[in-house]
């Protein structure tokens, strides 16, 4: 009985062990059948926008395009377009598929580059940052099958009244405001960064406040005044009443209930800016005064006739957008000068389809559109519309009505013509509430070119209130005022009217927005030895075609020319041979391989008498020379020789270059000028690294 009891316990032992083994056989075998299910995100998400620090998503078709924005090379910015960032790093195509997206740290630099149909942008810093890589699941990490977004604030407008529904829970974060933006339930702002709740305009890195109460506008100007005590003048006091109240202006300080009384005709000008001081004279005039203090205020609000040209000025094709001060410190009075000023440019420049077209962005708290390009096509119709406009208020948001500016003015569906430079004109009453320059650099790098008119600058007592001390010359191009004019009075305005016009249709000086892709004039010095060979010499001609072809070729944008040397020298193409892309590309195609020795010290000698002499002055010299062998002279003394006339030298060398030479003929540093492949097949490696650096050291440095 006693082993029948025990042979029953065993069976039974065995029977719930191979029963649990089943099951675990089976539960197994569902696990494995368990596929991961990969969310799909929009062409449009920016990795900031996602709160999942790692996740895998699918991108769609049709991503790769220059309105999805991607900071950054390999590693990039959060408010990167996350699909877009893939096609950059080559991990899918415009066709989509699937990513493995890793949040990182934040960098102090990102660096933009053309990659796989792609240009990104640089950035000088942001808070986080993103890799990208193939969209295969990492061991042991599990992976969401739905991702988890960040609130969004959504405004609701209701008559004048902006009202912001302010999210909350985990979503919210705290962000550092490196750009203060006063609102009345603030006190004054300073340039100490302060943690505040924000979300993010993604193209810009000034953020905006959501903390703004729905009682921040109001519908009288005098109400108005009173909400604003930190940042901005109040003028509006000084036009009421009496001609005597029009001769001081009560200004109101800080916190303070202190006013200021000051005479209109004491014109101020900003002390210490020798560089608005070129603007007082007429660039075209020397010696005419553009200010004078003898003014009528009768003259001022009667000005002449102005001369302009019934059928518009086909010398002047430009694309012009106004930036216009619509913030409560310019005041009704003020206001109405300004479309008095906008009105008189409109006549002077001679609207015309064939001509100038202009339209006017508003800005305040925000940017908005008041007509585009394309809304009038003559003078007396644009000034009709320009006396119709009513001021938006608020603060002076320069910085976010550039960045507008830079993403939606300039398109084909609002009258942008391709062919006209694009031009924005900022109207500035004092002193910005925000940050200008990142949001004039891309602007300026997109092929914007940005003037600014500022009016009434800061005084000393002042410029404690200004966010971003010398804005105008942060803003603008390096080119000794041309793209700046300071006014020192409203009444002085209609002045500059004539002078500003002048510039604008200067389409030879219009070339502050060249970009890395359309600055240059590139000189390709190519070695064409014995050593060589028919076969190698093919390889280096379509590496040349292959950087050729990134960057835009006509006779005002980049220019590209060619040498061919052995013992001897041959003009292959100059600059000014070929003023498109496909008939440059034809032409490096035809260039028939010569064989000989290797003089390449003598070869740089003569790119620099017959090609880089010959270079525009507004343009880079850039010179990229590709050789596969030591050179039987000596090359450091051309190489120097070109560094000091100003030639940006590249070097690339193939299998048996000799190092050396490679480090003497590059401009310093050598690391970023010098590059080295062991065999030609190799070559194409180093374009998309070429054009980088060529973009990173362009816009390091002074536009002109």
């Amino acid at each position: 009985a006693l082993l029948t009891m025990k042979a029953t316990v065993i069976a039974t032992f065995f029977g719930v062990f191979l029963i649990c083994a089943c099951a675990a056989k089976e539960a197994t075998k569902k696990t494995k059948k368990a596929k991961l299910y990969v969310p799909q995100i929009d062409c449009d998400v920016k990795a900031g926008k996602i709160i999942n620090p790692e996740f895998i998503a699918k991108c769609p078709p049709g991503c790769q395009d220059v309105k999805y924005r991607v900071y950054g090379t390999d590693i990039y910015a959060s408010f990167s377009s996350v699909c877009n960032a893939a096609i950059h790093s080559g991990i899918i195509d415009n066709t989509g598929g699937k990513i493995l997206v890793q949040k990182v740290a934040g960098h102090s630099g990102y660096r933009g580059s053309f990659s796989n149909g792609v240009r990104s942008l640089s950035l000088p810093r942001w808070r986080e940052s993103f890799l990208v890589s193939e969209g295969k699941p990492r061991k042991g990490v599990t992976y969401p099958s739905t991702l988890e977004y960040s609130s969004k604030s959504t405004a609701v407008k209701s008559g004048n009244i902006d009202c912001v529904n302010v999210p909350t829970g985990d979503a919210v974060r705290k962000e550092y405001q490196t750009s203060p933006v006063p609102t009345p339930a603030t006190q004054m702002a300073t340039t100490t960064p302060t943690p505040t709740t924000t979300t993010t305009d993604p193209s810009t890195t000034t953020p905006k406040s959501t903390t703004t109460p729905a009682t921040t506008r109001s519908t009288t100007v005098a109400a108005a005044a009173k909400t604003r005590p930190g940042l901005h003048r109040v003028r509006d006091t000084a036009f009421r009443g009496s001609s005597t109240s029009a001769s001081n202006r009560n200004i109101l300080r800080s916190n303070t209930g202190i006013q200021r009384q000051e005479p209109v005709a004491a014109f101020r000008r900003a002390a210490g800016s020798p560089a608005h001081l070129a603007m007082e004279t007429d660039l075209w005039k020397p010696g005419l005064s553009l200010f004078d203090t003898g003014f009528s205020s009768k003259e001022e609000l009667n000005p002449k006739p102005l001369e302009s040209i019934s059928q518009g000025n086909p010398n002047c094709k430009v694309d012009l957008s106004f930036l216009m001060d619509g913030s409560w410190s310019i005041g009704k009075r003020r206001f109405q000068l300004q479309k008095q000023f906008l009105s008189n440019v409109a006549q002077a420049l001679g609207i015309s389809s064939a001509g100038p077209l202009m339209g006017i962005v508003q800005y305040g708290d925000d940017p908005s559109t008041e007509f585009n390009l394309k809304t009038f096509a003559n003078s007396k119709d644009l000034r009709n519309a320009i006396e119709k406009i009513s001021q938006k208020g608020g603060l002076s948001n320069v910085g976010k009505a550039l960045s507008f500016v830079n993403k939606n003015f300039f398109l084909d569906a609002n009258g942008n013509r391709g062919g006209a430079p694009n031009v924005v004109v900022v109207m500035v009453d004092g002193w910005p509430t925000d940050r200008v320059e990142e949001a004039s650099r891309l602007a300026r790098e997109s092929g914007i070119n940005i003037f600014f008119v500022t009016i009434e600058a800061a005084a000393e007592s002042e410029k404690q209130n200004v966010i971003e001390p010398n804005f105008v010359d942060k803003a603008v191009c390096r080119t000794n005022g041309f793209y700046s004019i300071n006014v020192p009075s409203w009444f002085s305005l209609h002045k500059v009217v004539q002078p500003l016009v002048k510039r604008v249709c200067d389409s030879d000086r219009l070339v502050c927005s060249k970009t890395c892709l359309n600055s240059a004039d590139i000189g390709f010095v190519i070695d064409g030895s014995s050593s060589v060979g028919t076969s190698n010499f093919r390889t280096v001609l379509q590496f040349v075609a292959n950087i050729s072809k990134e960057f835009e070729i006509s006779d005002t944008d980049t220019r590209i020319g060619a040498v061919q040397y052995t013992y001897e020298q041959r003009l292959e193409f100059s600059f000014d041979k070929y003023s498109t892309k496909q008939d440059v590309l034809s032409a490096i195609k035809r260039i028939s391989y010569w064989s000989g020795g290797t003089s390449t010290g003598a070869a740089i000698s003569y790119a620099s008498e017959q090609l880089f002499s010959k270079s525009k002055p507004n343009k880079r010299k850039i010179m990229i020379l590709i050789t596969d062998g030591r050179s039987y002279d000596d090359v450091r003394v051309p190489a120097m020789a070109a560094h000091r006339n100003g030639v940006i030298a590249y070097s690339v060398g193939v299998a048996w270059a000799a190092q050396d030479e490679l480090e003497a003929i590059a401009t310093d540093p050598d690391k970023e000028h010098s590059f080295f492949v062991d065999e030609f097949d190799n070559l194409y490696r180093f374009v998309n690294q070429l054009i980088q650096n060529i973009c990173t050291e362009f816009n390091s440095q002074p536009r002109n």
